[in-house]
């Protein structure tokens, strides 16, 4: 009786984490994969869902199940946290124009353009600032190093085609690492 249960709850920790990379992958439009990631998903659903109506008197299989999918969302969540599957854009609003800054974040790997306003008396500055979702936290510290007072937006990008981006990111964030890597073996 504990076992089935059991069994239900262990479905669910896995089942609710492979709906959530599905969504994401249907949400970063990579159709086939969430095709794929979706025949597993079906699979698992319905196993567990057999076992739970098997007898619907039992309650320790609907608890589990219950308890399962809550715990999944858990682990879901943590999953796609640390895979950061796509991309993001970050609009930096700043006071100056901050070339320091932007070089900083050109030669980390990230695309910057940097446009000019008005804001109510000044003139202010917008940087569109494009990178991978797994570099978050590596352009937020370069930002907050150079512009701690910056408003910052984000907005996940679904897709993107061509431009300057797409060659050079992929090159300058490898000799950024490099670098990166260089100096903390010398000090």
């Amino acid at each position: 009786m504990f076992l089935q249960a059991l069994l239900i709850f262990v479905l669910q920790l896995i089942y609710v984490p492979v709906l959530t990379m599905r969504t994401i992958l249907l949400v970063k439009n990579q159709t086939k994969s969430a095709a794929g990631v979706g025949l597993l998903e079906g699979i698992i659903y319905i196993v567990s869902l057999i076992f739970v109506f098997q007898d619907l008197s039992n309650m320790y299989n609907i608890v589990a199940y219950i308890v399962g999918f809550s715990v999944g969302l858990l682990l879901g969540g943590s999953l796609e946290r640390k895979l950061a599957i796509g991309y993001i854009t970050y609009q930096a609003n700043i006071l100056d124009k901050n070339m320091e800054l932007v070089n900083a974040l050109r030669s980390a790997g990230f695309g910057v353009t940097v446009y000019t306003g008005e804001g109510i008396s000044t003139a202010r500055y917008r940087l569109d600032i494009v990178a991978k979702r797994s570099r978050e936290n590596e352009l937020l510290e370069i930002i907050d190093k150079f512009e701690p007072k910056a408003f910052l937006m984000s907005y996940e990008i679904r897709s993107f085609k061509g431009g300057y981006l797409t060659k050079s990111m992929k090159k300058r964030a490898v000799t950024f690492f490099k670098k990166k890597q260089n100096s903390e073996e010398n000090s």
